[in-house]
């Protein structure tokens, strides 16, 4: 029965954590067109500063649509582990990458294409090594975890590493260096999913019939959450505001999740109890994912697709069928170099004699 229970919650964590990807990504697309709408219209821009977006009701459907979004991902925490749940955003990158080229006019190429499909690739191969972590069932439990001298080490470095971010390196380099304000996002987004495990089994309880509300951990998990979710938006419709849409949300997707696994490793101690294929499972998932947001990241501005492919084969074909025919076409552009200079030669040397010019002489 236990086992079947298992199996039941892991089908319904994996449809919430795909539907929130889908709903996450395209609430990039509504906010990033809200963002640049007000742009036209001339209001203070929010990388600026300014807070027009929320008179714009194009930002607000995307913030809906990212709030569905996370209350799907919410649920799928209290169901699933988070290390099924986290990789499984990768899908965000795609849904955000197609929807990019369709309503955005930032244009997918081939390499984009297959970083897409890597990404994909590298998730399904982290769902199936994904560690088992331990079971907490309630929040007694969850407060013994949250007390551990690992993660407080962990919860004291990401809150001083923000506020450092926050208070000295992001008025100087967030405008013009792209990982300030996506750090932001994504080292506070690892305590936010701490928060929303800690709220699933809150809530979870809560149905059982537990006095949860008189439990001071609801309200400090809920409290945090609220921050952490405010700090996120904030930097993240700045990010969004500054620069392109198919670069934030694979390089936010990248140091969030790498944030995630971390924390929740400390936390609910997942890689005690792994074997071997496991470890090298999630990490080769894991650097597949990497490859497939470089090569949409690195490749975006190469123009190349499908149908250049056969004409940089005839290329490598020409170079490779010998010197002897490289040799004779650069014998015919020298020849035609030459005469093209001699021609040039001769009409300056005319234009000098007319001009009275001794140097033409």
């Amino acid at each position: 029965m236990s086992q079947t229970r298992g199996k039941y919650d892991f089908c319904i964590g994996l449809v919430l954590a795909m539907s929130s990807s889908i709903f996450i990504g395209g609430s990039f697309i509504l906010k990033k067109k809200g963002l640049l709408r007000l742009a036209r219209k001339g209001s203070m821009r929010a990388g600026q500063g300014g807070h027009a977006y929320l008179k714009e009701w194009l930002w607000w459907a995307g913030l809906l649509s990212m709030g569905a979004g996370e209350v799907a991902n919410f649920a799928a925490y209290a169901f699933a582990p988070a290390t099924l749940v986290t990789p499984l955003g990768a899908l965000s990158v795609l849904v955000s990458a197609i929807l990019s080229s369709f309503f955005l006019n930032e244009k997918l190429n081939l390499h984009g294409k297959i970083g897409c499909l890597l990404s994909i690739l590298g998730s399904t191969v982290m769902v199936i090594h994904a560690p088992q972590e331990e079971e907490v069932e309630t929040l007694d439990e969850m407060s013994h975890k949250l007390g551990d001298p690992g993660f407080v080490v962990f919860a004291t470095l990401v809150v001083i590493v923000s506020l450092i971010l926050i208070c000295v390196v992001g008025p100087r380099h967030g405008q013009t260096n792209i990982l300030v304000y996506i750090t932001i996002c994504s080292v506070i987004g690892a305590l936010s999913v701490s928060c929303v495990k800690g709220l699933g089994i809150a809530i979870k309880e809560l149905f059982a019939g537990k006095p949860v509300l008189k439990h001071p951990l609801s309200w400090i998990l809920l409290l945090s959450l609220t921050v952490c979710v405010s700090t996120q938006i904030n930097y993240l419709n700045r990010a969004l505001d500054i620069f392109n849409t198919s670069i934030v949300t694979p390089i936010y997707y990248v140091i969030f999740t790498t944030s995630v696994l971390t924390c929740s490793a400390i936390l609910f101690k997942e890689w005690q109890h792994m074997a071997a294929d496991d470890i090298i499972g999630t990490l080769s998932g894991f650097l597949t994912i990497i490859v497939g947001i470089f090569l949409l990241h690195a490749f975006k501005d190469v123009n190349f697709t499908l149908a250049n492919l056969p004409l940089s084969l005839r290329k490598d074909d020409r170079a490779a069928n010998g010197t002897l025919l490289s040799t004779y076409d650069s014998f015919n552009d020298d020849e035609e170099s030459s005469a093209c200079l001699g021609e040039m030669q001769s009409i300056e040397s005319l234009s000098a004699r007319r001009n009275g010019s001794l140097s033409a002489f």
